[in-house]
């Protein structure tokens, strides 16, 4: 059925309504703060069910932001650190732990500083999240897929029974970034705004992994999977980052990896690929495994002596074979340098809907302070489909709840000041 035949649907309301589009936490965050000043709430989400990448995010331990001090918190934010400080300064880290401490749920520090609920599970939370929105009032329409503006610039969806048509007093678009699109961050927003006029940054991966050019059959059929722990990564430039990360079929991934992945992916786009430097054994001195390489090793194969002098044994050894030039190991200074330095060449990115997160999206430039699109009056951008990127480690999941907060509030303001004006 064409656009302009869709049966609208009339609401009248007397008091402010508006409509959200996207059930993660920045959607989720934004219904809580207007249902709450008394505005009539919307909220539509193409799944099943709202929060679901929110969950994912909580198999194996649900890390809801980090305990650091606020100016390195912000640091972490790279190029948009200055246009997410002052959401984040309204409504940050110890906020958004008050704000889970008020549902009910405790939180708790764990070792690297990463912030926790005490049960480390994603459910209890969303669950009472939940239960308080329903209780203010937010109607949460589930199976709802936005289809953009007809031309009166009503709204489009199309739910079980069909397509239809929405006015609302302003709009939020908080329907994610462009990875994990079986949990609905499809990036199907982009052409939608497109059309509307509004610039936007590609939508490219973040947090993700990266191909070599070809890993050798043996250290496919062996490794793949197998983690390295304990090493350290540079990019050229770079000051090393210490952690761990995994061998894949086809190249690197991981917590280690994905603290680089933004500064690895964009000397990929400016050089074509991009080259990490391995420390295999980032706890011991070039010197301390040059003399130790240098000791006699009568009989025994290469293989046995790595691993009797320096513990140098399984993948490591194996990526060290895979890597290094032959004739390196028969020179004790230069296999030294090589377990030192091993250099790994990456050829691109995963795949989007592999990546954790993505960056692109809405430019910060295309908003007004209160997350308005300049373009579209009464139209609000939040969470991860805004133009910005950062680690795992709790920061997304508290920029995506900071920018949700600060929509609503820039959303009431908006609409006070339109029902000022008459």
């Amino acid at each position: 059925m064409p656009a302009s035949q869709l049966p609208a649907v009339t609401m009248p309301f007397a008091e402010p309504r508006v409509a959200i589009i996207g059930g993660g936490p920045a959607g989720l965050m934004a219904a809580e703060v207007l249902s709450q000043a008394g505005v009539a709430v919307d909220l539509y989400d193409a799944m099943p069910s709202v929060g679901r990448k929110f969950l994912l995010a909580g198999v194996g331990g649900m890390n809801i932001t980090h305990s650091e001090a606020f100016e390195p918190f912000v640091a972490r934010y790279r190029e948009r650190a200055q246009a997410l400080r002052p959401l984040l300064e309204a409504f940050g880290p110890e906020s958004l732990r008050e704000w889970i401490h008020g549902l009910g749920i405790d939180t708790f520090v764990g070792t690297s500083g990463r912030v926790f609920p005490t049960d480390m599970k994603a459910a209890p939370l969303l669950r009472a999240w939940l239960r308080r929105l329903r209780d203010a009032g937010a109607q949460i329409h589930t199976r709802h897929r936005w289809l953009g503006w007809q031309d009166d610039s009503r709204l489009r969806l199309k739910g079980p029974d069909g397509e239809f048509t929405i006015g609302a007093d302003a709009v939020l678009l908080a329907l994610g970034g462009g990875s994990w699109a079986r949990l609905g961050s499809d990036g199907a927003w982009v052409p939608l705004l497109a059309e509307r006029g509004i610039a936007l940054s590609p939508l490219r991966p973040a947090n993700c992994g990266f191909d070599v050019e070809g890993w050798s059959p043996h250290l496919q059929q062996r490794f793949a999977g197998a983690p390295l722990k304990t090493v350290s990564l540079a990019l050229a430039g770079g000051a090393p980052r210490r952690g761990e990360f995994v061998i894949t079929a086809s190249g690197i991934e991981g917590s280690l990896v994905y603290a680089l992945s933004a500064e690895i992916r964009q000397a990929i786009e400016r050089h074509g690929r991009a080259t990490v430097t391995l420390d295999l054994l980032p706890d011991h001195s070039l010197d301390k495994i040059t003399r130790a390489l240098a000791k006699p090793r009568g009989s025994h194969s290469m293989a046995k002596h790595l691993k009797r002098q320096l513990g140098l044994d399984g993948v490591k050894a194996g990526l060290l074979r895979e890597l290094a030039p032959a004739d390196v190991f028969d020179d004790a200074p230069r296999l030294a340098s090589a377990i030192k330095a091993l250099p790994i060449s990456l050829l691109r990115a995963r795949p989007l809907d592999e990546a954790i997160s993505s960056a692109g999206g809405v430019p910060f430039e295309a908003l007004d302070q209160g997350l308005m699109l300049h373009q579209l009056p009464g139209v609000f951008c939040a969470g991860e489909m805004l133009d910005w990127e950062a680690p795992t480690g709790g920061y997304l999941l508290t920029a995506c709840f900071a920018s949700g907060r600060a929509a609503a509030v820039g959303m009431l303001r908006w609409l006070a000041e339109r029902e000022a004006r008459g």
